[in-house]
């Protein structure tokens, strides 16, 4: 365990900022030396909350220039799927992209909603964390043209945050542009942004409950641990809901590991499908959000103890594996699990400042009484 993990994570994220404003989502894991629209925003999220807002606006920058570049791209897409054509898979915008925003031909899932859809819930917390209320002229556009695209794609499959399951049509996936149209919404007035997030909001509550809980995707009976977004930070349901009460119940007994680890979801392969720093992270995120602090802070304890010995915090640990016959493959493959891996960092940092943000809220309404 590391000393000091809180400082030493604002570190890793700092020095793993490219010169362009991107975050590279890993620095030693050669498929993870580019930057997503998801890990990012996530990353620039936390990066506010610890007070680097100037690392945030950097990344923000990145993005408007990088969706700006490809506008051609993205109102052609948007063009054919108004036509009721669907594009092929490389005229989809990409998420993974190089840390000078270029696209990469390269075979990757290219066509995945959840980042921009994050990307938009993150900036407007930006603009709000950092106070700059005035938005540039070229934000304004990127935001306008991410909205559009968002508006005429969301019911369309597409994969998952995970990278996987193309086919399908995800709540984690919908629930994210849901989050970030409605802050657009909040932040402009934009009716459209708006009446699309609740069309989205509307779909999912139709499609995507069984059994009184929340699915991995339309059409799915099982529960993913993304699913804890819908709740924190999404607020597409409040966190003591019935529905997502059942959600997180089903979470905890089918992907939560005795050791206090969460997994992705039950048939997960991927390094032999093991405890998840990031996702347990969000596990003690969501506990901070119910005021259940003493869980979320052993959560916290958990992470700490996770930070290998120089204070990284890898992707995954390798305990308590779905299956461990497929671990040798993917290290054969690519190497060793991801260490750093910078969204793990962000998201220890999220739940580090969500317990101070309550035990501050409930000092505060002590001396109230």
């Amino acid at each position: 365990m590391h000393s000091n993990l809180y400082e030493h994570s604002i570190s890793v994220i700092k020095s793993n900022q490219h010169t362009s404003g991107a975050y590279v989502a890993s620095p030693n894991f050669m498929p993870y030396r580019y930057s997503w629209f998801r890990d990012g925003a996530f990353i620039a999220y936390a990066m506010d909350l610890v007070g680097e807002h100037e690392s945030a606006n950097r990344f923000h920058e990145w993005s408007v220039r990088t969706i700006l570049h490809y506008e051609t791209k993205i109102r052609r897409c948007i063009e054919k799927t108004r036509r009721d054509i669907v594009p092929t898979e490389t005229e989809y915008f990409h998420t993974r992209l190089t840390t000078e925003g270029m696209e990469k031909e390269d075979g990757w899932g290219y066509h995945q909603l959840d980042g921009l859809g994050t990307w938009l819930w993150a900036m407007c917390q930006h603009v709000k964390m950092s106070e700059a209320f005035i938005i540039p002229d070229s934000w304004e556009l990127a935001v306008d043209l991410v909205r559009e695209y968002l508006t005429v794609l969301w019911p369309l499959p597409c994969y998952d945050c995970w990278e996987e399951n193309g086919d399908r049509i995800h709540t984690y996936t919908l629930a994210a542009q849901f989050a970030g149209l409605q802050e657009v919404a909040a932040l402009s007035g934009d009716n459209m942004a708006s009446d699309t997030a609740n069309e989205i909001r509307s779909y999912i509550m139709k499609n995507a409950v069984q059994d009184g809980h929340l699915t991995k995707f339309v059409g799915s009976k099982e529960v993913d641990a993304n699913l804890l977004g819908l709740a924190v930070p999404y607020h597409l349901l409040s966190a003591n809901d019935g529905i997502v009460r059942r959600t997180v119940a089903k979470i905890e007994n089918d992907l939560l590991s005795q050791s206090g680890g969460l997994h992705r979801y039950k048939q997960d392969t991927y390094y032999g499908g093991g405890e998840w720093i990031l996702l347990t992270a969000w596990l003690g995120w969501y506990y901070a959000e119910s005021r259940q602090l003493e869980r979320a802070r052993s959560i916290l304890e958990w992470v700490e103890n996770q930070s290998v010995a120089q204070g990284d915090l890898p992707e995954q640990v390798s305990n308590n594996m779905n299956n461990p016959s497929h671990y040798a493959i993917w290290v054969e493959r690519w190497g060793t699990v991801a260490t750093p891996l910078l969204w793990s960092h962000a998201k220890y940092l999220i739940l580090h400042e969500a317990i101070q943000k309550k035990l501050t809220s409930d000092e505060q309404d002590e001396q109230k009484l």
